[in-house]
């Protein structure tokens, strides 16, 4: 019976089972390289070298909800993670809880077998819904559960070819020398024969806990729970990492539940005194409490500690393998503490600062933004010195792929950049005078009551860029312009360069005392962590290669993602295209900046055009632009000369290389942009106006232009001074993103104090919905005032 049960909970869900497969198809390059046991790890990032782990399962995790019997289906995700890293050639030991509640179960039933029979033969059926059950005392429970749990992990290892093995403890076998070194012989052979062993305490004969201290030095921890044991045992065994799960997300400052309650991700020996404990757990004899200090015990033993949720049912069949990755998952126990703030208090220091930044005059955010662009001309040697030992150590690293020289491009900054970038700033600084602020409706409700609808900050932006340090005075602009709290996340390709770029725009923003509005992520923080925190960020703009967009939008939790994921843009030359306009906006469009994501990717030609002077003429222009050309495979044979056939339409290249197909229409072209395309910029070129408007009314991109290189999508080219990307999003905002696309509205209703909203049937109050003339923004208003 308990096999046939096994077999139906132990699947493992199908989002654990995809997890779990990335991590076993990951490339041999990622094969974890193990650490020699020592120190315990500084930072999250360096887990994935832990060797040795102990898996602590708390009595929470183990157990269901109402305390008799196992979570079967939790179980089988926790052993099937342990059973891959295991075979990964880690070395998995488990310290488990649940003999109590599976022996109660066990115990629970015999009983109510016995009295109900019992009862049946003394009074009859009718007596038996009056049956009690005695209350059934620990060490029993233990006695009879502790067989049947192990038989259960047993049967779960088997199914992935892991030998499992129990290991009983009390306390006095760690207070004895000699049962100490056989315990450690013990657990050492039988890691070596690649066996999980399998612990916990013998609960049918340990003594009640004694209220003695849980610390007596640095080789003694009293063992009064499975906390101190785990401790215990990574210590003694010298574990690289020890993983507790328990049923709470990890360790908060005050209480879970309470309103100003805070998960720590980063714990330090000496911040203890800044915890307020809560109340245990609803099983076990541990709590928060006993955890932490078992926790610093092992981490003074040369031990990691995570603490984190193991019975989340959106996170279990991940968890462990989650924490070994690095990921931020849980508390994490350190005794490095960084120099720095944390991201999420720069986070915090960083909204705090943009409120105050979104109440200050706008000529006051312009006078930051115009301070900005002079420091880029005063500094402009200091800035380029930078860029020059970013761009060595890029050429250095010896990274040489076909996107390199593209990356270089995008790196470097020259003095020319500079002077564009100084000019797009205050260009920005014009445009931000009627940003925040502006109202753009207004409505006479009823009598002593006017709405009004205005222009507010988003809130708190996150930016992540690649290899592109211009982005960040551009972007670093447009949020002071706009009075947004920004996070800057740039690719360590540029650290020299972002790290004095953003010390000239927090010394533009202090000259109003806004400096930490602009925070600069220089922290060990992973993209997939920063776009966990739902609850401090209100917009991610992505930056950078289609790759990065799509794993940006499929990391951000609950938080929105502006940007676009490819760039495939076309250019379609209508039968009646002027030869001159052609050459010109098919050379722009592709040779101006391949890397860029309005260059253009698929060029598409009417079929009347093939075999004709310009045909030809335009394959020899691409020619000796160095352009590689894939055909389509309607093109493919038309040809006399042989290119590539493309393996995709949907491609986007990204340097000078692009697909080559034929159209029969219009209307074809139309179809196959809205099938192959990413919604970014198309091009149609033609003298004939009203096959241009049919094309530009049909096509559903965010940019559709008549006889124009495909590369005017762009802030600068549309007057926006400067854009934080490119959105092919349905809501919100389309194209480039500038001023505009940062701001958001809320509604502000000014009443006398005698009206009183009346919504029924035969209220009194009259409504009017008068609309009234919009001209001034708040701050125009407060001049005027």
């Amino acid at each position: 019976m308990l096999l046939q049960r096994l077999i139906l909970c132990s699947s493992v869900p199908p989002g654990s089972q995809r997890h779990i497969l990335q991590f076993l198809t990951r490339p041999l390059t990622q094969a974890p390289q193990f650490k020699v046991h020592g120190s315990s790890f500084a930072h999250r990032g360096e887990l994935h070298h832990a060797k040795r782990i102990v898996v602590k399962l708390g009595s929470a995790v183990v157990t269901r909800g109402d305390e008799c019997g196992l979570a079967l289906g939790r179980l089988a995700s926790i052993v099937e993670q342990v059973a891959m890293l295991q075979s990964l050639g880690r070395e998995m030991v488990i310290v488990t809880s649940g003999a109590v509640a599976f022996g109660k179960q066990r115990l629970r039933h015999e009983i109510l077998l016995s009295q109900s029979v019992r009862q049946a033969l003394q009074s009859g059926n009718s007596q038996l819904k009056n049956m009690s059950l005695p209350v059934l005392e620990a060490r029993a429970c233990a006695a009879a559960g502790q067989s049947g749990l192990m038989a259960l992990y047993e049967a779960m290892f088997t199914q992935y070819s892991t030998c499992t093995a129990q290991v009983l403890v009390t306390n006095l076998d760690f207070h004895d020398d000699e049962k100490r070194q056989n315990l450690n012989s013990t657990l050492q052979e039988l890691l070596r024969m690649n066996i999980v062993p399998i612990i916990n305490t013998n609960d049918a004969v340990v003594p009640p806990p004694e209220p003695d201290s849980d610390l007596q030095g640095v080789n003694v921890i009293s063992i009064k729970d499975n906390d101190s044991l785990a401790a215990r045992l990574a210590v003694e065994m010298k574990a690289d990492l020890l993983i507790a799960l328990s049923d709470v997300e990890g360790l908060y400052n005050s209480p879970p539940g309470t309103d100003d309650a805070k998960l720590i991700d980063i714990f330090y020996p000496g911040d203890q005194q800044s915890i307020t404990y809560g109340t245990k757990s609803r099983v076990g004899i541990g709590g928060m409490e006993a955890k932490v200090k078992a926790a610093l015990w092992a981490l003074q033993g040369g031990t990691s500690v995570v603490i984190a949720n193991g019975t989340n049912p959106k996170v279990t069949g991940h968890v462990i393998t989650d924490i070994v990755e690095g990921k931020k998952v849980g508390t994490f126990f350190s005794e490095i503490k960084p120099a720095g703030p944390s991201v999420d208090e720069q986070a915090e220091m960083a909204r705090n600062s943009g409120r105050i930044l979104a109440s200050l005059h706008p000529d006051q955010r312009s006078e930051i933004i115009c301070h900005l662009a002079e420091l880029l001309t005063e500094r402009k040697e200091e800035i380029l010195a930078a860029n020059k030992t970013d761009m060595e150590t890029a050429v250095s690293a010896g990274n040489r792929n076909q996107q390199f020289p593209a990356v270089l491009k995008r790196l470097s900054l020259t003095p020319v950049k500079l002077s564009s970038l100084t000019i797009g700033l205050r260009q920005i600084a014009m445009a931000a005078q009627d940003g925040v602020g502006r109202v753009l409706r207004r409505t006479r409700v009823a009598q002593g009551l006017e709405l009004e609808q205005i222009t507010v900050p988003i809130g708190v932006l996150l930016v992540i860029f690649e290899a592109r340090p211009d982005c960040l005075p551009q972007v670093s602009a447009l949020a002071i312009a706009t009075g947004n709290a920004l996070l800057l996340k740039g690719g360590r390709e540029a650290a020299n360069t972002n790290r004095v770029l953003h010390r000239l725009t927090q010394e533009a923003l202090s000259a109003h005392g806004v400096q930490e509005a602009v925070q600069m992520v220089s922290t060990r923080e992973e993209v997939a962590d920063l776009c966990r925190l739902d609850k401090m960020i209100d917009l991610i703009i992505p930056r950078g290669s289609s790759q990065l967009v799509r794993d940006i939008q499929r990391a951000a939790k609950g938080i929105p993602v502006l940007g676009h994921s490819e760039g495939i843009c076309h250019v379609y030359v209508h039968a009646d295209a002027s030869i001159d306009k052609v050459f010109k906006i098919v050379r722009d469009s592709k040779c101006d900046y391949p890397a860029a994501c309005n260059a253009m990717e698929t060029l598409l030609i009417h079929r009347s055009i093939l075999g004709t002077p310009l045909f030809d003429q335009i394959i020899d222009m691409l020619r000796t632009e160095q352009v590689k050309i894939h055909a389509g495979p309607r093109l493919i044979s038309h040809l006399t000369f042989s290119p590539s056939e493309v393996k995709s339409l949907r491609t986007e290249y990204g340097d000078l290389q692009c697909c080559l197909e034929v159209v029969d229409s219009m209307q074809e072209a139309v179809d196959h942009i809205h099938k192959y395309g990413s919604s970014h910029t198309d091009v149609i070129i033609t003298e004939n106006a009203e096959t241009a408007e049919q094309f530009l009314q049909q096509l559903d991109s965010a940019c559709v232009f008549w006889n124009a290189s495909s590369r005017f999508a762009d802030g600068y080219r549309f007057g926006l001074g400067a854009e934080v990307g490119i959105s092919t999003a349905r809501i919100h905002v389309r194209g480039p993103v500038g001023l505009e696309g940062l701001l958001t509205t809320k509604w502000v209703l000014r009443g006398d104090g005698h009206t009183v909203a009346d919504f029924s049937e035969h209220g009194n109050m009259k409504y009017l919905h008068e609309n009234l003339p919009v001209g001034q923004t708040l701050a125009e208003q407060r001049d005027n005032s």
